[in-house]
């Protein structure tokens, strides 16, 4: 088989890319190790940046977006139990972001990549990339039973933080950075109305909270808790109890439960691989980097490693200039190491850590005393939260 760029995870950063490609007229094809409905089935984050929003209407896929999304102007910081408002558009100049989950983005990327006739191959098994390192890339997998040999210009590793991109990478050519957070999220999924029409983030002696939205009758809620909880040992009733001593009276009162439509655990972790480029072998997304959720960084981040990307294999076909496809890297770790620091901050701040000093946590305290009184403060919070320009 042969292409011009070969996709290696069809997961949301894999699915736009190849849509872009395929809109400014490159041959890509897609391999995936999961099956179509266990990529749809994944529940992810659903804060989309304006810049995302954007890329995913020059794809074409935005109409269901605007259609649904939900558009935030602000959000809410919640300690000792008040609410103080962030007001985004107004300490930005006009900028906001969009509650879409990323579900639902990956199945508008499903639909529009099934109407062009672009192909994907799910289910692939033993992938082995191979000649990245010199003009004659490729890879190898099985499908079907089948043993098939891909060759191509170049290939796109979006196939996440276990995929096999940045595994084939020799390990004297990758530099890795990681800090692993003693907690995890315990995220659960409701057909319920939220408890507010903003996100709230909440920093609480118990542990920090997050009352999220994927729409006006669905809600996601997550709790702080210890690495050591099992999700089994949360039922349902034991989480909305322990999520309303976290809120404040009024989100208590306003709070509507129901049973869940999932419930898991998320360890966070913050890291980065670099360099992103190999040769003929680009990292984009998960594969490169990881951030913790707090500051709903990931997908957006994958989003601009995507656009980078992008440009500088359209310019290599189009123009036949490599100097996108040079710069490539170092584009991307610009941005995502002002995330990283940012979603680093945003996590300490809110979350309470495991024998922490007391000290620390009244320097906590006092940091978000001057957060909400100062508006240059809240002006620099709101610029990182609704996304640097790329």
């Amino acid at each position: 088989m042969r292409t011009q760029v070969l996709i290696v995870g069809a997961g949301p950063s894999g699915l736009l890319l190849g849509q872009l490609l395929h809109k400014a007229g490159v041959a890509n094809l897609i391999l995936e190790r999961q099956t179509g409905d266990y990529v749809l089935g994944r529940i992810r984050a659903g804060v989309l940046e304006q810049t995302c929003v954007d890329l995913l209407d020059e794809a074409g896929v935005g109409v269901r977006m605007h259609a649904e999304g939900l558009v935030h102007d602000g959000f809410e910081l919640m300690f000792d139990g008040q609410r103080h408002r962030i007001d985004l558009k107004q300490l930005t100049g006009g900028k906001t972001v969009t509650v879409y989950g990323q579900t639902e983005v990956t199945h508008d990327l499903m639909d529009a990549r099934a109407a062009s006739g672009q192909q994907t191959l799910y289910s692939a098994a033993d992938v082995e990339l191979f000649g990245f390192d010199g003009d004659r890339p490729g890879a190898r997998c099985t499908v079907d039973g089948e043993r098939l040999e891909i060759h191509c210009d170049f290939i796109a590793g979006c196939d996440g933080y276990h995929g096999v991109s940045r595994a084939s990478v020799p390990a004297d050519a990758i530099q890795s950075y990681e800090k692993v957070y003693p907690f995890g999220w315990l995220g659960l999924l409701s057909d319920t109305p939220p408890v507010s029409h903003e996100l709230i983030y909440g920093r609480h002696e118990r542990g920090f909270t997050l009352c999220s939205m994927r729409s006006h009758t669905r809600s996601r809620y997550y709790l702080q808790v210890p690495l050591t909880e099992q999700v089994g040992d949360w039922s349902d009733e034991r989480f909305w109890d322990e999520l309303r001593l976290r809120v404040d009276a009024r989100a208590a009162a306003a709070l509507v439960t129901g049973p869940s439509l999932e419930k898991s655990i998320a360890p966070l972790r913050s890291f980065v691989a670099e360099p992103m480029r190999f040769g003929r072998l680009f990292l984009a997304g998960d594969a490169a980097h990881i951030v913790p959720p707090t500051g709903a960084k990931g997908l957006n981040l994958a989003a601009s490693d995507v656009y980078y990307l992008w440009q500088a294999l359209s310019e290599h076909y189009r123009e036949r200039s490599e100097a996108g496809i040079e710069h490539y890297s170092a584009r991307c770790l610009s941005r995502i190491w002002k995330a990283e620091r940012f979603s680093w901050w945003f996590t300490t701040l809110m979350h309470n850590l495991s024998n922490e000093p007391a000290i620390d946590a009244k320097l906590h305290r006092s940091e978000l005393d001057y957060l909400v009184s100062s508006d240059s403060a809240k002006a620099t919070m709101a610029e990182n939260y609704v996304g640097l320009p790329w």
